[in-house]
């Protein structure tokens, strides 16, 4: 019997291990943008729901995150053993092998074409683009600065495929939700990248903040999310939105504004507060009010 239990706290430490490799719990960023993207097929085109649908996109999200973070913890290995911040992390750490995180990494990707391809036709024939882009981000910060532009490229995906899933077409509505995605990560990612400035720049690595320096990084972060209230402004007109949509509206401009009050130049200590927390919560929040707002039309 003690056998068994030991087994099963063994396991159970190891799937421990590989949601820390992926930050599992960031998840929360792309995921309620991706429910946004199956409700407004169902509930503003028409189409058909499905839980079987439903049940395949939330796998090919977790499968495709998966596989984007074992990826570049893999690729990153080295960059992160030599970072004091992130030298503890499982691969450097040696928690996890770095052959165990890549194999890790190509059965979620093998997972995400077969959910995918469970789907429609389409989803799967789209399924190695939105792999290139999202295992593509890891090398990115190599030979550009526009790193944290392409991070937000790859999890502006979700609306669109989620949609393509329920309706196997493109559609303009969820597009203008990708765009929010998009400059809405890219911006909290540079405020995250600020930890990093002087190691980037030592060690040749690309990143806003090491291209600009902390203070002109946050205001192209601003200015990112100038956009990105905008969109989210611009789409509950033209999508003709009801009161739930503006609450959630109003929540997410208000949090989007709160993390860079408590970001400063010279005060970098709430940037985990900023980049995680108040974004995760966020994001959360807008797309329960905006889902509500969508089966109440």
């Amino acid at each position: 019997m003690n056998h068994y239990f030991r087994t099963y706290y063994q396991i159970m430490a190891k799937i421990k291990d590989y949601l820390s490799l992926v930050v599992f719990n960031h998840t929360v960023f792309a995921m309620p943008f991706a429910l946004i993207g199956f409700f407004v097929a169902v509930c503003y085109s028409g189409y058909s729901f499905s839980w079987i649908t439903l049940l395949l996109c939330i796998g090919c999200m977790v499968f495709a995150r998966n596989a984007a973070m074992g990826f570049n913890r893999w690729a990153d290995r080295y960059i992160d053993g030599k970072n004091p911040r992130t030298a503890q992390r499982e691969i450097p750490a040696g928690i996890i092998k770095d052959k165990a995180a890549l194999a890790f990494s190509i059965m979620n990707a093998v997972l995400f074409v077969a959910a995918a391809g469970l789907i429609n036709p389409l989803c799967l024939k789209l399924s190695p683009v939105a792999l290139i882009v999202v295992l593509g981000y890891s090398y990115t910060k190599r030979f550009t600065w526009l790193c944290h532009l392409i991070l937000g490229l790859g999890l502006s995906i979700a609306p669109i495929g989620a949609y393509i899933a329920i309706s196997a077409h493109f559609h303009w509505l969820p597009l203008l939700f990708s765009v929010i995605v998009l400059t809405w990560v890219s911006g909290f990612d540079i405020i995250y990248a600020l930890q990093d400035e002087d190691f980037d720049k030592s060690n040749g690595f690309y990143s806003i903040p090491s291209k600009v320096g902390v203070r002109n990084a946050l205001y192209i972060s601003v200015f990112l999310h100038i956009i990105t209230g905008s969109m989210v402004i611009i789409t509950g007109i033209v999508a003709t939105f009801g009161l739930l949509y503006w609450l959630g509206c109003s929540i997410f401009t208000a949090l989007l504004i709160y993390q860079h009050l408590i970001v400063k130049p010279t005060d970098l200590k709430r940037v985990n507060r900023a980049f995680g927390t108040t974004n995760g919560i966020a994001s959360v929040i807008f797309a329960t009010l905006v889902i509500a707002d969508l089966l109440l039309r």
